[in-house]
């Protein structure tokens, strides 16, 4: 059944390199605040940086809730759910933050997401975790993975970086979450020069 781990162990790690999507949780503080829960997918979006720190990319959407909830209070859970295989729900409780382009750590960390990344990524939301745990995943139901879906990125690589800044600024609830705390940083920050993968 589930057990509590302090690390993201080998065995972990590659449970949560082979699944093609993951969840999001984030909350704001306040008491009548919108719990957000976003899905997550595009292979190689995600990286395991070490045994406590993952990464991931946020891209361009019609929201920031999880990049708000950050901002203001750190708190977010991933999780992973086996759709195939033995069963399994691996989630990671932790404190996040987001990296925006403006960073001074955004062109080191860019290179870890290889040729993934585009003009679509506002952010680089880092996790380190504070409780790694896993449960029995027995009401999973099995799912067949078919293919990802190549809209997204589609999407946003037919635009400049100047037409994808206009695009977040457009959006009502990419500046503010909808419970009017700050999320993206407007105008989006220019992308700065990538560095080498370390």
């Amino acid at each position: 059944m589930g057990k509590v781990y302090e690390r993201i162990e080998p065995r972990l790690r590659a449970f949560i390199e082979e699944q093609p999507v993951f969840f999001v949780a984030s909350a704001p503080l306040a008491g009548d605040g919108h719990v957000n829960l976003s899905p997550k997918g595009r292979a190689g979006t995600l990286v395991v940086l070490d045994e406590l720190t993952l990464a991931y990319l946020d891209f361009g959407g019609s929201h920031a809730e999880t990049l708000a909830h950050l901002r203001e209070n750190g708190r977010v859970t991933l999780m992973w759910c086996a759709f195939t295989g033995p069963p399994k729900v691996l989630r990671v409780h932790g404190r996040g933050e987001p990296v925006f382009r403006d960073d001074p750590r955004w062109p080191a960390l860019i290179g870890h997401f290889g040729e993934v990344d585009g003009p679509g990524a506002r952010s680089i939301v880092l996790v380190r975790a504070t409780k790694v745990s896993d449960s029995c995943g027995f009401a999973v139901p099995f799912l067949d993975y078919r293919a990802e879906r190549t809209q997204h990125a589609e999407h946003f690589g037919r635009k400049s970086d100047a037409e994808f800044a206009a695009y977040c600024a457009r959006k009502p609830f990419n500046g503010r979450s909808i419970d009017g705390l700050p999320a993206l940083p407007l105008p989006l920050p220019d992308r700065p020069a990538r560095e080498n993968q370390l």
